[in-house]
């Protein structure tokens, strides 16, 4: 079984980002095709913050949420007790090995995952086994060199090639959002629907919340930790984190984050 190194790690900078996530920005494309009473699967559920989003959607159907984190899973169970979704649980679990029966869910969704797995085939045909006939198996994933921003701040220069190394470094892909109609295929699927949407930072208040997201990311998570390894020092950490935070503060400052998505029939 691969033995996956997650890029980002789970810093509160970046379990706090991920937690700001939303079912509306962050799976719309699998949002029609949802309807009271199915049974869904949510592998790298996080801080279940969309997790408990689609629970909703699905009541009284039931959602399981599954993570390799046990204290993320706490977060997303805390959240899910505050909101009152009664139809969710939280799992640990590994995506190459799903510990569940064939054909179980209507619908098995994946959030910003396939990017940092070794095997992200392997992980959809997993994914796949566990789909009934004719469910979904739902995925999106950004696409970190198809990113663009402005203005041209060199440190943010240097921040895509040091998390390009990073993540290559550790066997994963974080270009992931165009490969993944190729990955699907590979992994047996005869049905997809690709589509892509954007996450825009683009307002004083989502700029400045971006840039500080991952200006404490560059300084105290995983990537901090992972980038010393490939040779940067502190200083450097310090310098990129200074860049995102002066790109934050630019009136005129864009950041747009596109992400694939893929709708594959089971």
């Amino acid at each position: 079984m691969p033995q996956d190194t997650y890029s980002h790690g789970h810093h509160r900078s970046v379990v706090n980002a991920h937690a700001t996530r939303t079912a509306e920005d962050s799976a719309a494309y699998l949002l029609p095709h949802l309807s009271a009473g199915m049974r869904m699967l949510d592998v790298g559920c996080g801080p279940g913050s969309i997790t408990v989003d689609l629970a909703a959607l699905v009541a009284p159907g039931q959602i399981t949420g599954l993570d390799r984190s046990e204290e993320v899973l706490a977060q997303a169970r805390q959240l899910a007790a505050e909101r009152g979704a009664d139809n969710t649980e939280f799992t640990p679990g590994n995506v190459y090995d799903l510990e569940f029966a064939d054909d179980t869910f209507d619908v098995v969704h994946a959030h910003q995952v396939l990017q940092h797995l070794t095997d992200p085939v392997a992980a959809l045909h997993e994914m796949r086994r566990v789909t009934r006939p004719g469910g979904i198996v739902a995925v999106r994933d950004a696409d970190y060199r198809a990113m663009s921003w402005f203005p041209l701040v060199p440190e943010l220069d240097e921040w895509m090639e040091t998390y390009q190394r990073i993540a290559r470094g550790n066997r994963a892909e974080p270009d992931a959002g165009r490969r993944l109609v190729s990955w699907a295929l590979e992994a047996g699927f005869t049905e997809v629907e690709a589509s892509s949407s954007n996450w825009l930072y683009a307002t004083e208040e989502r700029r400045r919340w971006h840039a500080g997201a991952w200006s404490q990311r560059v300084l105290h998570s995983a990537f901090a930790d992972q980038a010393l390894d490939l040779g940067l020092s502190r200083e450097d950490l310090q310098r990129i984190a200074d860049g995102w935070l002066r790109w934050g503060e630019a009136q005129d400052g864009w950041f747009l984050m596109p992400s694939g998505e893929l709708l594959a029939r089971a």
